[in-house]
């Protein structure tokens, strides 16, 4: 990361702390993590970290022992409770040699800790939050499937966000398009079934339950065990899937949250309206399907006396939910 600052300042380091939005160390070793941790400035790196009242975010990579060592560890525990950033390392194959955690994460995922550690802080911590994501995939035959358009883009977007915020992340996903981070506690859930097992054996553990998943409305009454051949025509008998955002409406507890998404072509408040009432939900977000599988969305979460348009990436938007959920949650109180 390259800085630039006044070249006339008679203190290089004075200046970079006063200058800084926010300090990232990437990588961090165990050694800054330690002088930080003890409070040791003795050069430019490490008098700029105790000089500024930036937020500082470190990015640990090194050896996995040298990581998995309980002083470093101590060392970070330390650092995160006097409010300094931290984002995990990946898991795999290692500079020297070894294969475990202490990689170098990918910079994509660093900049949404970047973003995010601008605005927020860790105001999500002590929340455990579900989240569902992607389209799921009914089996006809070992080849074919039915399926949809979703991408699963904002649902990641929601528990990526949430857990840099510091919640902990139950992810549950089904077909998506993109890889889940490593950092994300994930369970692969591919059809209608195993997306209502899974949510069900999890949701009373939960405070705040996002169910973006696209689930299926219909499977197949009977798949074929072999690849069915090609003939004149193909009769496939569906029926109807379990709604689980129903389910939960009736499960839920007065503690929870539960925050339904409808994908929708037109009568988009109308129809997102009818579903809050329908599943006994706290917040929908609705959007329309024109914008599905975008980078960017357009999203209106209604909820009781509530009615918010966002606009903006999906990362974005995601944060900005959250947020709404937050304040709705403290005006109760």
């Amino acid at each position: 990361m390259t800085i630039m600052i006044d070249g006339d300042s008679d203190i290089e380091h004075i200046s970079l702390a006063d200058w800084a939005d926010l300090v990232v160390i990437a990588p961090a070793t165990a050694n800054i993590i330690g002088k930080t941790a003890s409070g040791i400035a003795d050069d430019l790196l490490s008098t700029t970290i105790i000089a500024t009242t930036a937020p500082v975010l470190f990015i640990p990579a090194m050896n996995i022992h040298m990581y998995e060592n309980l002083i470093v560890q101590e060392n970070i525990i330390k650092l995160s409770n006097l409010g300094y950033f931290f984002m995990e390392p990946e898991f795999g194959k290692l500079a020297c040699g070894y294969e475990g955690k202490g990689r170098y994460p990918e910079n994509e995922e660093i900049i949404f800790h970047i973003t995010t550690y601008l605005k927020y802080t860790k105001d999500l911590l002590g929340k455990n939050i579900l989240v569902t994501a992607g389209a799921s995939r009914e089996e006809i035959d070992p080849m074919r499937f039915i399926t949809n358009h979703s991408t699963g883009k904002m649902g990641l977007a929601l528990a990526r966000s949430a857990h840099i915020r510091g919640a902990k992340i139950k992810f549950i996903h089904s077909n998506i398009s993109q890889e889940a981070p490593e950092y994300l506690d994930s369970i692969k859930a591919i059809s209608a079934e195993e997306m209502h097992n899974a949510v069900i054996k999890e949701q009373q553990n939960y405070d705040i339950i996002f169910m973006t998943a696209a689930v299926a409305d219909y499977t197949l009454a009977k798949s074929s065990k072999q690849k069915i051949k090609k003939s004149a025509d193909l009769n496939l008998e569906l029926m109807r899937t379990k709604d689980i955002l129903k389910e939960l409406g009736k499960k839920k507890t007065k503690d929870q949250i539960l925050v339904g998404f409808a994908a929708e072509s037109e009568n988009i408040k109308g129809n997102a309206l009818q579903k809050i009432k329908k599943k006994n939900l706290d917040f929908i977000c609705a959007n329309n399907l024109k914008v599905s599988g975008k980078d960017d969305t357009e999203i209106l979460v209604l909820g009781k006396g509530l009615e918010v348009k966002l606009i903006g990436s999906k990362f974005s938007v995601a944060h900005q939910i959250i947020d709404i959920i937050l304040n709705s949650t403290k005006k109760k109180k």
